[in-house]
């Protein structure tokens, strides 16, 4: 709602698995897939509004909350990774382990962000 309100051009990012995936819960589980990938932290909500600077209010807003699945078995739901894992166990674990961490790593970042332009909107606002 918020990217057709906006006058202008909005531009959406998300996460949309497709077959080459190989969901093993099957395509039609894709739905399961997206929020799996949200809970474990693969993938981030959120939203920056540039509309909502105008009104003094934090454009940035992250709406996931910290992760509360499993990276690694949220990979492993996945033939493409599972594949990887059973052909290069080392290497898959090493990757597996990099990808969380840089996931970690951007979510605290936005979470950061969030918290800094809370901080700005509220000393504004005092």
């Amino acid at each position: 709602m918020e990217a057709e309100q906006y006058d202008g051009p909005s531009l959406l990012i998300a996460y949309a698995p497709c077959i080459s995936h190989g969901i093993k819960e099957g395509i039609g589980k894709s739905m399961a897939s997206m929020k799996q990938a949200v809970d474990a932290g693969y993938w981030h909500l959120y939203r920056y509004n540039p509309q909502l600077i105008k009104e003094g209010k934090n454009p940035f807003a992250l709406d996931s909350r910290p992760p509360k699945a499993s990276f690694t078995e949220f990979l492993r739901s996945q033939l493409r990774y599972a594949v990887l894992e059973a052909q290069y166990p080392k290497e898959a674990k090493a990757l597996f382990a990099k990808a969380e961490e840089d996931a970690g790593r951007r979510y605290q970042r936005y979470r950061e962000m969030a918290e800094e332009l809370k901080e700005l909107e509220k000393k504004k606002n005092d």
